[in-house]
C-alpha cells in the first residue's frame, strides 16, 4: 500500500502484529505477560486481526486499508484518524469506539455492531511522505463512510453529525437514536432501516432510499429530501393515539386476568391491526396466551419473558421488538416482519393442544439479522421465510422445517440440516 495515507508510516509484519496481539489478549485476561497495544501512525495495511479480542487498544492514525478484521473486538477502541478504507469487518465490535476522522470507504462493516461509535471530525495528524513522524502537519477531516456496507449493523446512539456516507449501505440497520445533524448520505440506501429518534437536522439524504424504513419522532422537515424514496416508510403515530394506549394496556390486562383465572374474570382481546407502538415495555412479562395481533404493528415493543403461546402474529410488524426468553409455542408468525427482532432465549417449539401438538409457523416471515441465539426453535416451520444474516448460535433446530428458506449469511445452522 503505498499511498498517501500509508506514507510515512512504520510497516509492520504479520508475526509482528501477531505477537503483540496475544499480548494485548493476555492483558485483557489478567494473565502474566500481558501489555496494551499502543500502535499509533502504523502501517497495518493487509494484515489480519479477525476474531480478536481489542478492547481499548490505541491503533489512533495507523492504516487498515485492506485488513482482515472480521469479528474483532475493538469495544472503546481508538481508531481516530484511522485509514480503515476497503477494511473487512464484517461482525466486528465497535463498541463506543473513538472513529472520528476515520475514513470507512468502501469498507464491509456488515452485521458489525457500532452502538454509540463516534464518527465525527477530527483534526488528523499527517506524517511527512519521507521524513515520518519528525514532520507532521495537522488538517481537519470528516468521518468518511462512502460506498460503505453496513447492512445489518447496528449504529443505535452513534455520532454521525457532519460525517459523510455517499451511496453507502444501511439496508435493514438499528440506528435507533443515530446523531445525523449536517452528514451527507446522498443516494445511500437505507432500506428498511430503524431510525427513531435519530437526528437528522442539515443532513443530506437526497436521492436516498429510506423505504420501510421506520422513522417515527425524526423531523425530517430539517433535511434535504430531495428525490428520496419514503414508500412505505413508517412515520410518527396519528396525533390521537396516545389517548388509545391506555385502553389498549386495560384490554391487555382483561387478557392476562382471562388467562389466569381459565375465563372466570377478565375478557379475551383482539389487537388485530392495532398500533400497538405507544405501549413500550407496559406488556413485558405479561401473559397473553392465545392473543391474537393479526397485522398489528409492534415495532420496538418490548415484550421480553410474555407468554404468548399460541399466539397470532400473523402480519404483524416486529421489528426491532424484543421477545428474548418469551414463549412463543404454537405462535403463528406467517408474513411477519422480523427483521432486526430480538428471539434470545425464546421458545419456538411445539405447544401441546389437546393430545396433539401444534408447531411454531413462520411460513414467509421476513427475519432479517433477526437474534435468536439459544432459542428453542425444535420442530419450528421456517419455510420460504428470509433469515438473511440471522443468529441461531446454541439454538435447538432439531426437526425445523427450511423449505426454500433463505439463509444467507445466517449463523449457527448447519446448511445440511437445513436443506430443502
Amino acid at each position: 500500500m503505498s499511498d498517501t495515507m500509508s506514507q510515512g508510516r512504520a510497516r509492520l509484519t504479520q508475526s509482528q502484529l501477531d505477537l503483540m496481539l496475544v499480548a494485548h489478549e493476555r492483558l485483557i485476561a489478567g494473565k502474566p505477560g500481558g501489555k496494551r497495544i499502543s500502535l499509533r501512525f502504523v502501517n497495518l495495511a493487509g494484515l489480519d486481526l479477525s476474531g480478536r479480542n481489542l478492547a481499548e487498544a490505541d491503533f489512533s492514525g495507523s492504516s487498515f486499508d485492506g485488513a482482515k478484521m472480521l469479528k474483532v473486538n475493538l469495544e472503546r477502541g481508538n481508531l481516530f484518524g484511522c485509514d480503515l478504507r476497503n477494511a473487512d469487518m464484517r461482525g466486528a465490535n465497535l463498541k463506543r469506539a473513538d472513529m472520528r476522522g476515520a475514513s470507512l470507504r468502501g469498507a464491509n462493516l456488515a452485521k458489525a455492531d457500532l452502538s454509540q461509535a463516534d464518527f465525527r471530525e477530527g483534526q488528523i495528524a499527517i506524517p511527512h511522505p519521507s521524513k515520518g513522524l519528525s514532520v507532521m502537519r495537522h488538517e481537519t477531516r470528516q468521518g468518511e463512510a462512502g460506498v460503505a456496507n453496513f447492512s445489518g449493523a447496528t449504529l443505535d446512539g452513534s455520532k454521525m453529525n457532519g460525517s459523510t456516507a455517499c451511496k453507502a449501505d444501511f439496508t435493514d440497520c438499528s440506528m435507533r437514536g443515530v446523531k445525523l445533524t449536517g452528514a451527507n448520505l446522498k443516494e445511500a440506501n437505507l432500506s428498511g432501516a430503524l431510525l427513531q429518534d435519530a437526528e437528522i437536522g442539515g443532513a443530506n439524504f437526497e436521492g436516498a432510499n429510506l423505504s420501510g424504513a421506520v422513522l417515527t419522532g425524526v423531523d425530517v422537515g430539517g433535511a434535504r429530501m430531495g428525490g428520496a424514496n419514503l414508500s412505505g416508510a413508517l412515520r410518527d403515530r396519528a396525533a390521537d393515539a396516545g389517548a388509545h394506549d391506555a385502553d389498549l394496556l386495560q384490554r391487555a390486562r382483561d387478557h392476562e386476568a382471562w388467562c389466569r383465572s381459565g375465563g372466570r374474570v377478565g375478557k379475551p382481546t383482539s389487537f388485530d391491526n392495532a398500533d400497538l407502538r405507544g405501549l413500550g415495555a407496559q406488556l413485558k412479562g405479561m401473559l397473553l396466551t392465545a392473543l391474537s395481533a393479526k397485522n398489528a404493528c409492534c415495532v420496538g415493543l418490548d415484550l421480553a419473558g410474555c407468554e404468548l403461546q399460541g399466539i397470532n402474529f400473523e402480519g404483524a410488524d416486529l421489528r426491532g421488538a424484543n421477545l428474548n426468553a418469551s414463549d412463543l409455542r404454537g405462535a403463528r408468525l406467517a408474513g411477519a416482519n422480523m427483521t432486526k427482532t430480538s428471539l434470545r432465549q425464546a421458545k419456538l417449539s411445539p405447544l401441546p393442544v389437546g393430545g396433539r401438538s401444534a408447531p411454531t409457523v413462520c411460513t414467509g416471515a421476513r427475519m432479517r439479522y433477526v437474534k435468536a441465539q439459544g432459542a428453542d426453535c425444535t420442530g419450528t416451520v421456517f419455510d420460504d421465510a428470509d433469515l438473511h444474516g440471522a443468529n441461531l448460535e446454541g439454538a435447538a433446530i432439531d426437526g425445523a422445517s427450511w423449505t426454500r428458506t433463505i439463509l444467507d449469511g445466517a449463523v449457527g445452522i448447519e446448511l445440511g440440516k437445513a436443506a430443502a
